[in-house]
């Protein structure tokens, strides 16, 4: 089996293959504190869950977005399951041409969702991740990555409103009944959900518009079936497509 990780800022994807079958998938806090040990205990102990052991997993690769995390996952791999892991990065068989100015800037996570979404639906593509940053990609039809847009993630924008401004409170993300909220939560909602939900039709309009041509949006990261749910510009949400794209790249390396 294939243990696929995807090292994010804020969260850390773990998942499980069985061949093509994504056997297990657990999501676990990023703390740049905890050392491959504590992070092996927290599989020692999901693991099992599934009715998985240790000596069930032969495979890893690691996708990661946080330099100082992917040593110990490397490490965490090597003495926990006695395996080398395939760490995505330059030299790495990933099936998607990146055609940007500078192609080490791409994040190994986005790669992933381009070979992913490129695999299950076609191209042209514009991938959305809602993230630690919100990311909109442009895939050609040929499965090449094109470009796209960074913003601040959802959660982000939340928890600096709650930070910089005094009377503001921490609000739970979900949209609320109306655009005209009555009172600050409701307000806050607004603001947070319908404005990135403007930010995300505005994107999509304008790539759309570069690409010249039909193009099928998938979401994908924490927020995606909310944020869906409030727009009719994205069409599919797969919440496993970065998991994907990383058992395709070991298929591609092995």
């Amino acid at each position: 089996m294939l243990l696929a990780i995807d090292v994010g800022n804020t969260n850390i994807a773990v998942g499980v293959f069985e061949g093509e079958r994504l056997r297990a998938t657990w999501n676990v806090a990023t703390d740049l504190n905890k050392t491959a040990d504590e992070y092996a205990v927290l599989f020692l102990n999901l693991l099992p869950r599934e009715g998985l052991t240790l000596s069930d997993i032969d495979h890893a690769i690691i996708a990661s977005v946080v330099p100082p995390l992917e040593p110990i996952f490397e490490e965490l791999s090597q003495r926990y399951f006695g395996i080398s892991p395939l760490v995505v990065g330059p030299g790495v068989k990933t099936g998607v041409r990146i055609c940007t100015d500078n192609p080490r800037e791409v994040g190994a996570d986005r790669v992933a969702n381009a070979a992913a979404a490129h695999h299950l639906y076609g191209g042209p593509l514009i991938l959305i991740d809602f993230g630690t940053a919100t990311t909109v990609d442009a895939v050609s039809k040929e499965g090449d990555y094109l470009g796209g847009a960074i913003a601040p993630g959802i959660g982000i924008a939340a928890e600096a409103l709650f930070e910089r401004a005094s009377k503001l409170p921490r609000i739970e993300l979900i949209p609320p009944e109306r655009a005209i909220g009555k009172n600050t939560v409701a307000s806050m909602q607004s603001g947070i959900i319908f404005g990135y939900v403007g930010l995300i039709e505005s994107l999509v309009t304008r790539i759309r518009r570069e690409l010249g041509s039909r193009v099928r949006v998938v979401a994908t990261g924490g927020l995606a079936e909310v944020i869906a749910t409030e727009t009719k510009v994205i069409d599919t949400v797969d919440m496993h497509l970065t998991l994907i794209g990383l058992r395709l790249i070991h298929e591609l390396n092995r």
